[in-house]
């Protein structure tokens, strides 16, 4: 009889399987607009299918309570459970910035113009404004959560740099500062990084080869979300301050 499939040999076909179809794509989809979309979608779905039910992934626009728009991002990881609403418009996804947990940018390549890229659009979402009520329950109420950190990230088929995290790759990160800096990120065929801030000090920058490059990194970025706990209260009637009423 067979061996059982083991926790390595699965999470290497999920990684196998997903570079395969993001090479596919590359190589037979000549418009770089529909090659950057079906990588996205390729992307969209590995998450759908492995983060907990609790979240939702969508390419998407993040609109704030006072109709500030972020620019549209590749993949925003946001709640399912606790967030009102959702607009969908002829196929545009629109996602109120307190249900967002995460941010990543799709490129083909990581590099230090798409680092420093990635890093303008997840400023984008993190200098929307987020609301916060507090939360009642049988025994009183809670107090208003502070809205967390959203993290924000790059995922890539390739790496250009050689050695892939090496000194350059290094600096690319340590460049990008303030609501940009990027918290992890993957090129699926040569591995992972992450990243942890502490104020005054350097970014400590962890990054490894592997070829399991996708699984360590849906298990640290899974790790990441669940240190975020839950997103805050919305104020919905926030939201509806910017609707007109009919005169």
């Amino acid at each position: 009889m067979a061996d059982k499939p083991t926790l390595n040999r699965l999470f290497n076909h999920v990684h196998k399987e997903l570079c395969t179809k993001l090479e596919l794509a590359r190589e037979t989809l000549d418009h770089p607009t529909s090659k950057g979309t079906k990588s996205e979608d390729l992307w969209i779905e590995l998450f759908r299918n492995y983060l907990p039910k609790r979240y939702d992934v969508h390419r998407a626009f993040v609109i704030d309570s006072k109709d500030v728009l972020s620019d549209q991002m590749d993949i925003v990881v946001h709640d399912r459970q606790f967030s009102p609403f959702v607009l969908n418009l002829n196929g545009e996804y629109f996602v109120p910035a307190e249900s967002v947990y995460a941010v990543l940018e799709v490129r083909q390549t990581m590099n230090a113009s798409n680092v420093e890229y990635a890093g303008q659009k997840i400023a984008s979402v993190r200098k929307l404004h987020r609301t916060s009520l507090p939360i009642r329950h049988a025994g009183g109420e809670y107090p208003a959560k502070p809205p967390p950190h959203i993290l924000g990230g790059l995922v890539t088929l390739d790496n250009e740099w050689n050695p892939p995290f090496g000194d350059s790759f290094h600096e690319a990160i340590a460049k990008v500062g303030g609501e940009g800096r990027l918290d992890i990120g993957c090129a699926a065929k040569h591995g992972g990084f992450e990243v942890k801030y502490t104020p005054n000090e350097p970014p400590a920058i962890a990054a490894e080869r592997s070829k399991a490059a996708l699984a360590l990194f849906l298990l640290r970025f899974i790790a990441r979300l669940q240190g975020m706990a839950t997103v805050p209260c919305i104020d919905v009637l926030a939201y509806a301050a910017n609707l007109q009423s009919e005169q």
